[in-house]
């Protein structure tokens, strides 16, 4: 048993990674600004408020828990690390928790912890709150991280890339459950080969944070994502099964998007380039990702007990319909 100390934690990958802890039987306590519901009885974990930017705040909740493994959910600019290092330099374990966005695009895939290299972060941009700026920070967060590696602390980080399953307050999956769910004939960007951004499922990132406390080497990296790539199709399918349903892919070209002044990526998980991410140095640890078909039946199943409708990562069904109506080519029908 150890103690386990996350900033952040209330939502999404940190309510899922808090899980597997006290299965474990680790005593876990949060830190968080108290912007979320704790999502655990007040028996099972302890619960600190705080700004983390405020590092007499910081080294408070340090002070009061001493923890051995320090999880942070909430490292949005190398500052954060910086400090977080610091103030935790002496703990078994520093997890960051990353993003693939991290990396910069090139014409090489899959992308890789060692070969792809991370996106430059320039001053102004490590300041910056916007999301353009979002991967070059996480970038220079890493870069942080490894030089206090180099120094001797047991930091790690963890890169997930598109994460999807139950509590996703991105909503991204959520667009596309709605669409099979409501409607009989939906459009797909591209053709049968197109492939989404690649996903990761929720509860295979808190199995690999636990597991690198576990075994994995400071001031190493390592990718989250699904063991399999998947088509559009593939994905839409097993959304479809899950939902008991069939319905038809309509698929469409990026000339015929632009007849109503939509492109590729005015979908959900569509981006302009390949982006698929190696998971082999995460599965030579003795990882294993969770089956598309199991995870997408989870996030369907949360979906319908939720009010989630993802409608803001797409086309309105208005402009849909339009393009529909001129679409009669390249028709499949999956479920």
């Amino acid at each position: 048993m150890v103690t386990v100390l996350t900033i952040g934690g209330t939502r999404f990958m940190g309510r899922f990674t808090v899980r597997a802890f006290l299965d474990r039987g680790d005593d876990v306590t949060l830190f968080t600004r108290g912007n979320s519901p704790v999502p655990f009885d007040e028996k099972e974990v302890e619960h600190i408020e705080g700004d983390r930017q405020d590092e007499e705040t910081l080294r408070a909740a340090a002070d009061a828990v001493d923890p051995d493994v320090v999880v942070d959910f909430a490292a949005f600019y190398p500052d954060d690390v910086r400090t977080a290092t610091e103030v935790f330099a002496d703990c078994e374990a520093y997890v960051f928790v990353s993003s693939t966005s991290a990396y910069q695009r090139t014409a090489t895939i899959p992308l890789r912890e060692e070969g792809t290299p991370l996106q430059p972060c320039t001053p102004e941009q490590e300041a910056d709150d916007s999301w353009r700026s979002y991967g070059p920070r996480k970038a220079e967060c890493d870069r942080v991280l490894f030089e206090a590696a180099a120094g001797g602390v047991n930091a790690i980080s963890v890169r997930p890339t598109a994460i999807y399953g139950p509590h996703d307050p991105t909503e991204r999956q959520d667009y596309w459950i709605d669409r099979v769910d409501r409607f009989d004939r939906i459009v797909v960007p591209g053709d049968e080969y197109w492939m989404p951004i690649h996903l990761g499922y929720v509860e295979d990132v808190a199995r690999a944070i636990r597991l690198v406390v576990e075994r994995g080497t400071p001031g190493e990296a390592y990718n989250v994502a699904n063991r399999y790539q998947y088509t559009f199709e593939e994905l839409i399918e097993r959304i479809a099964t899950a939902l008991e349903t069939s319905v038809s892919i309509v698929r469409a070209t990026p000339s015929e998007l632009a007849a109503v002044d939509l492109s590729p990526t005015d979908f959900s998980l569509c981006r302009p380039h390949p982006y698929v991410v190696s998971t082999a140095k995460l599965a030579d640890l003795g990882w294993e990702s969770t089956p598309l078909e199991t995870g997408i039946e989870r996030a369907v199943e949360n979906h319908l007990e939720s009010d989630r409708d993802g409608r803001d990562h797409g086309p309105d069904r208005e402009t849909e319909e339009r393009l529909l109506a001129m679409l009669g080519a390249n028709v499949t029908r999956v479920g």
